[in-house]
């Protein structure tokens, strides 16, 4: 039984040793992404270029890193994945911002650093600019809205503040949508809507033009078909119920000519 636990014991001191001696080679490892040491946020602006260098400090041995974008790992050339590592995002775009690159120690992934973009922007507004719809009907003019930092929204209608019907205009709004909604159109709602984004880089504007036209007067098809149909089928069964009395009113009129001509 000694000799069992001596080797349990140099089992178990081994295993010990083995971890006590994994942390220390990644104890003074320093993982920097352009000298930052802790994960950041990146200002920067559309169509200009971004440079993002991961580097290893106070490494011991050659250690090889990985990028990742959000969720999918960065393509890198082998003579860019040791000890340092470096990635450009050009040009950047509006789709960049809030996206988070990771560099990321392959050997002990739990050591990574991070940079989300922050790509600041003048709103962008695109939506549908004419619309043509029927006195009485009910219409969406949709103002699609991108902006960082977020644009405050006011519409207007033929360059005044709308004034909001409680009954008719309802207005939803999310972070890229700003839509009125009118119910029962009038012909007083002709006119052109344009959708205001205040941003603190720049008044953005986008005009809507909705035109109300007249009712159409349209003629119910379906009960009229209905009704013929009704008319028709009355006259054949009435037809058919007199077919005895018609039948004996020929007869009668034949028997009359024969005996004429006798």
């Amino acid at each position: 039984m000694a000799w069992k636990k001596n080797i349990l014991m140099q089992s178990y001191g081994s295993q010990l040793l083995l971890i006590l001696l994994l942390p220390c080679g990644l104890m003074d490892v320093i993982l920097t992404v352009n000298n930052n040491i802790q994960d950041y946020v990146l200002q920067t602006t559309p169509g200009t270029s971004e440079s993002l260098r991961c580097a290893v400090q106070n490494h011991s041995q050659e250690e090889e890193l990985l990028w990742y974008r959000e969720d999918g790992k960065v393509d890198l050339q082998d003579e860019n994945k040791i000890n340092s590592s470096d990635i450009c995002i050009y040009p950047v775009s509006v789709d960049d911002n809030e996206v988070t690159f990771t560099c990321v120690l392959q050997r002990n992934q739990s050591m990574n650093i991070s940079v989300t973009l922050n790509v600041t922007y003048e709103p962008i507004l695109e939506g549908t600019d004419l619309q043509t719809v029927e006195e009485g009907s009910n219409v969406k003019i949709d103002c699609n809205v991108q902006s960082n930092p977020q644009a405050q929204m006011t519409w207007y209608v033929n360059n005044s503040i709308l004034n909001l019907e409680k009954d008719r205009h309802q207005i939803y709004q999310t972070s890229e949508l700003f839509q009125l909604s009118i119910s029962d159109v009038l012909k007083s709602d002709n006119g052109t809507y344009s959708c205001y984004a205040y941003s603190p880089l720049k008044l953005e504007i986008k005009d809507f033009h909705l035109i109300i036209k007249d009712k159409k007067i349209t003629v119910p098809i379906e009960p009229i078909i209905t009704a013929v149909v009704v008319v028709v089928l009355t006259i054949l069964f009435g037809l058919f119920a007199r077919r005895k009395k018609i039948m004996k009113l020929c007869i009668k009129d034949k028997k009359s000519q024969s005996d004429t001509s006798l």
